[in-house]
């Protein structure tokens, strides 16, 4: 006796809601993630437990307690700064800029001097920090 086969309908994936529900959870991780373009430069406090040394003889831009600037061994007004960094450029570019700034100074002169490097296209840019002291840290912890 023969018995008739039934016939199968080929077994299929539909892909199409698997590809919908991928779509949309792009889109919705595309609109809810924020782009942040930091402006800024990280920079280092005036303290460090550590200290790095520099392979080559950096730049130094000196800022006094006064919000003076010093620029290697030559005193530099501030309207005179952007000049003073343009013929250094080529040096602290390949170098490295050291910006050894007093703790008293105004933090508006550190950004002026930070503003003025960038507009020069140096980004090697170090902020020079001391070796902090036990004593010190323990008087600032509460």
């Amino acid at each position: 006796m023969k018995f008739p086969r039934r016939r199968r309908e080929p077994v299929e994936i539909n892909l199409t809601p698997l590809i919908d529900v991928v779509f949309l959870l792009l889109i919705f991780f595309m609109v809810s993630t924020t782009f942040e373009t930091r402006q800024a430069l990280e920079l280092e406090l005036p303290e460090s437990t550590s200290a790095a040394s520099v392979e080559s003889a950096p730049v130094v831009l000196v800022i006094n307690a006064g919000g003076g600037y010093r620029l290697g061994d030559t005193a530099v007004a501030q309207q005179d700064l952007a000049t003073a960094l343009a013929r250094e450029a080529k040096a602290a570019r390949a170098q490295g800029l050291v910006i050894e700034a007093d703790g008293r100074v105004a933090h508006r002169r550190v950004v002026t001097a930070l503003d003025q490097a960038a507009a020069q296209g140096i980004t090697r840019v170090r902020i020079a920090t001391r070796q902090a002291t036990d004593s010190i840290n323990q008087a600032e912890t509460p």
